[in-house]
C-alpha cells in the first residue's frame, strides 16, 4: 500500500485502514461476531486479538488506526501494540473520536453500552483521556457521529476549543451518520471560529447500498478535506451474511467472474472514488484482515460499478435497519 497525503492534515495515510470499532469491547452491532469471535471476550483475550489483527494490518501495509473514547479499551489496546512493538509516533497515523462514553462495564448483554454527550465539558475530558493513553500518536481528533439535531456544529464553546485543540498541532474532523450526512457535512463546511474553519477531515459511511454522502465527501475533498469512509461493508451485510438480499446476489456473480471475496469487491467498490483518502477495514481476524486488502488487486470495469450502484437504497431505509442491528 502507498502512502498518501491525508487532506490538508499533514497526515500520511494509506488506502486502507483499520477501525477499531469492533475490536475494543466485547459488544458490537457487526453481523456474525459469535463466529468470528467466539465466547472468550474477556479483556485479556480481546487485547491478544486487538494485536493479532493489528499485526496482520502492519504487515498488509495498513498504516492508519482509527479508534475512539466510547470504543471500550481500544485506544488502550492500540497504546499496548505500539509499546510491545516499539512503534515510534509517525509509524501509523492514528484518528479517534470524542462524543460517546462507553458505560457497558465489559458486558455483553448491558441494557446501555455507549452515552452520547457533545458538550464542551465531554471534549476536554475525554480528549484529555485520549492523549493520556495515545501519547504523541494521536494525530486526528474527531467529533463522534455530528448532527444536526445535536447543535454541537452551533456550540460556539465546542468550536473554539476544537480550534484551540488544532492550533496545538492534532488534525481536527468530524464523523457523521444518518440519512442527513451530507447536509451535516455542509453545515460543518460553514463553521468559523475568528474567519478559520478547524476542520480538516471527515469521516461518514459510503457502501453500496448507502451511498448518498458520495457528492458532499467529493466537494469536501475539493476543499481540501481529508476523507475517511467507514462501514464499506455495511456492518457486514455485504461481507459473508444477509445472502438472501439482491445486493450479495450481485457481489456473488462478480465473486465468480473476478475471483475476488464479496468484502474486497466492496471495498474496492469504495477505492473507485476518486475522493477516497481511506476506507476502514472492521476486520476483526487477520483472515479478514488479508481478504480486505485484497481489495487493492481488484479491477472494477464500469460496467461493473453500474451494477454494483443498481441496488443503493434510500438512506432513510438503510438508516432504520442499521438502527435495528443487535448489539452481540
Amino acid at each position: 500500500m502507498h502512502l498518501r497525503p491525508l487532506g490538508s492534515t499533514g497526515l500520511t495515510v494509506t488506502p486502507i485502514g483499520l477501525g477499531l470499532a469492533a475490536l475494543g469491547r466485547p459488544s458490537y452491532i457487526n453481523l456474525g461476531r459469535d463466529e468470528d469471535l467466539g465466547q472468550d471476550r474477556t479483556v485479556a483475550a480481546m487485547e491478544r486479538r486487538c494485536h493479532e489483527v493489528l499485526d496482520a494490518a502492519y504487515a498488509v501495509g495498513m498504516r492508519y488506526v482509527d479508534a475512539a473514547r466510547s470504543y471500550g479499551l481500544a485506544e488502550t489496546f492500540l497504546a499496548s501494540w505500539f509499546d510491545t512493538r516499539s512503534l515510534p509516533p509517525g509509524t501509523v497515523s492514528v484518528g479517534s473520536k470524542w462524543g460517546y462514553a462507553y458505560v457497558g462495564g465489559w458486558q455483553l448483554d448491558a441494557a446501555v453500552h455507549e452515552i452520547k454527550d457533545l458538550s464542551v465539558e465531554q471534549l476536554r475530558r475525554q480528549f484529555a483521556e485520549s492523549r493520556g493513553t495515545l501519547g504523541a500518536h494521536l494525530g486526528v481528533y474527531q467529533i463522534h457521529s455530528a448532527t444536526l439535531e445535536s447543535g454541537v456544529l452551533d456550540d460556539e464553546r465546542v468550536l473554539s476549543e476544537l480550534a484551540r485543540l488544532a492550533s496545538d498541532g492534532v488534525a481536527i474532523g468530524l464523523t457523521v451518520s444518518g440519512p442527513r450526512q451530507g447536509e451535516t457535512i455542509r453545515r460543518a463546511f460553514e463553521v468559523s471560529i475568528d474567519g478559520v474553519n478547524p476542520f480538516q477531515c471527515v469521516q461518514a459511511t459510503w457502501n453500496l447500498l448507502e451511498p448518498s454522502a458520495g457528492p458532499t465527501l467529493a466537494e469536501a475533498r475539493a476543499r481540501g478535506w481529508g476523507v475517511i469512509v467507514k462501514e464499506s461493508v455495511a456492518n457486514g451485510q455485504l461481507a459473508t451474511h444477509a445472502s438472501d438480499r439482491r445486493a450479495t446476489r450481485v457481489l456473488d456473480e462478480l465473486t465468480a467472474a473476478t475471483g475476488a471475496t464479496r468484502d474486497a469487491l466492496a471495498i474496492a467498490a469504495v477505492l473507485a472514488n476518486p475522493w477516497v483518502d481511506v476506507v476502514l477495514s472492521g476486520a476483526v481476524t487477520p483472515a479478514q484482515v488479508r481478504s480486505n486488502a485484497d481489495a487493492l488487486q481488484v479491477r472494477l470495469t464500469p460496467d461493473d460499478v453500474k451494477a454494483l450502484a443498481a441496488f443503493a437504497e434510500p438512506p432513510s431505509q438503510y438508516w432504520e435497519r442499521r438502527s435495528a442491528l443487535r448489539w452481540g
